[in-house]
């Protein structure tokens, strides 16, 4: 019961994490380089982290999960998962670092 519990969690974080990597990427959309303000720089920026955040997700979700949830060879798989969870985490914390950086200045 608790497996399947936790791969109930696992699958909400995997979706609450990919409506939030495209509203983020959405909104690193660059429509033209000389009007970014910093905050979209700062998102422009960080698209690789949030790009490799999503596929680490979807990844975990569409390849790992079945695996994991079929019994086959479950501890590779499982260590696998762990590995791209830890992965997805420093992500994470990469796209935080990007967008928390400060501006660069502007010289209009």
């Amino acid at each position: 019961m608790a497996g399947r519990m936790a791969a109930h969690l696992f699958t909400a974080q995997t979706w609450v994490t990919v409506a939030c990597t495209l509203l983020l990427l959405m909104g690193s959309r660059a429509r033209g380089q000389d009007s970014l303000s910093p905050s979209k720089s700062a998102l422009v920026s960080a698209r690789q982290p949030i790009l490799a955040g999503l596929l680490l997700a979807l990844l975990v979700e569409l390849v790992v999960a079945p695996r994991i949830v079929a019994r086959e060879n479950l501890a590779v798989w499982h260590r696998l998962g762990s590995a791209f969870y830890l992965l997805q985490w420093l992500c994470a914390g990469w796209t935080f670092w990007r967008l928390s950086r400060p501006a660069p200045a502007r010289h209009d």
